[in-house]
C-alpha cells in the first residue's frame, strides 16, 4: 500500500467511505461526489497504479472487478436497466486518484447523461 494514496488510506480505514461490498481482494464503496444516481468505485486493495502497471498476476483482479460489478448491479437494483463500467488510465484519460479503480454508474431512468470526467480539482 502507498501511505499518501487516498484509496489506501479508505482501505486501511484511515478516510471514511461508505462500503457496500469487501473482500480480502477488493472493496466496493460509493463515489463521494457520484455523477448518477448509484456510482460505485470498484477498488483493488492491492496498490496497482493505473492500467498501465499491471503485472501478468493481476489479471485475476480484473476479471473479479468485472465480475463483482455485474453482482453490484444486480443487487442495486441496476442490471436490467442498464449500467456502465469505466476504468479512467492516467491523467490525460482522466485519472484523478492514482490506483487503479473502476466506476460502476447506473440507476438513470431512459437515458444516461454523458459523464463528464473527473478533473485534476476533483476531491473525490
Amino acid at each position: 500500500m502507498d501511505e499518501q494514496c487516498r484509496f489506501c488510506q479508505i482501505i486501511r480505514g484511515e478516510r471514511n467511505a461508505d462500503f457496500v461490498y469487501e473482500d480480502d481482494t477488493l472493496v466496493i464503496f460509493k463515489d463521494a461526489y457520484p455523477a448518477a444516481p448509484v456510482h460505485l468505485l470498484i477498488v483493488p486493495r492491492k496498490h496497482i497504479r493505473s492500467v498501465n502497471d499491471l503485472q501478468e498476476e493481476d489479471q485475476s483482479i480484473i476479471g473479479k472487478m468485472v465480475f463483482k460489478a455485474r453482482d453490484i448491479a444486480r443487487s442495486q437494483g441496476i442490471a436490467d436497466s442498464g449500467y456502465k463500467i469505466h476504468i479512467n488510465t492516467e491523467r490525460g484519460g482522466g485519472q484523478v486518484i492514482f490506483h487503479l479503480h473502476m466506476h460502476l454508474f447506473g440507476g438513470w431512468k431512459d437515458k444516461p447523461p454523458h459523464v463528464k470526467p473527473m478533473t485534476a480539482n476533483s476531491d473525490q
